[in-house]
């Protein structure tokens, strides 16, 4: 494995705080020795709390579009998605090992807003990755996302990390 893998981390919503940032940054340093990161921010759409369905489907259809613009023909797609599956820090390794044998362009992970990803989206996912039934802040599922791309790495190069 080589730093030629190109990864890339689309997150609807921005980080606002600083200890969000400094752990972000923390694996970004730690993996790229790895990988070649960038990571995007797009806007959330407003919405309020209580949306019908139809409007929810308009306010993810909004969010996709502006996702849509940063995919390309051949990437991956790794969708963080609670109605995923939910993976050991093993098994995702082994499943990032399978997507890097796919001969995509680069793996995308995708983050979607506080009301979820829109279903063509959804469908468009290589792989849906659940951190499990809880529900995490968007800002931390990013932390968990980097420390577990991390961690599946150095499992899958034989390399050690503190269990």
């Amino acid at each position: 494995m080589n730093v030629s893998v190109h990864v890339e981390i689309i997150a609807v919503g921005k980080l606002k705080e600083r200890y969000w940032t400094e752990a972000l940054r923390e694996y970004e340093k730690r993996l790229s020795a790895y990988v070649d990161l960038t990571m995007h921010e797009v806007p959330d759409e407003p919405a309020p709390e209580t949306l019908s369905d139809a409007e929810r489907l308009q306010v993810l259809q909004r969010e996709a579009d502006k996702i849509d613009k940063l995919l390309k023909p051949r990437d991956g797609i790794v969708l963080l998605d609670i109605q995923g599956k939910a993976l050991s820090s093993e098994a995702w390794s082994e499943s990032y090992e399978m997507l890097l044998g796919e001969g995509f362009g680069r793996l995308v992970f995708v983050i979607g807003g506080s009301n979820g990803v829109h279903p063509d989206l959804r469908k468009r996912a290589h792989l849906r990755w659940s951190f499990g039934p809880l529900t995490l802040p968007h800002q931390l599922a990013r932390v968990v996302l980097l420390e577990q791309l991390y961690r599946g790495i150095r499992i899958m190069r034989g390399e050690p990390y503190h269990k």
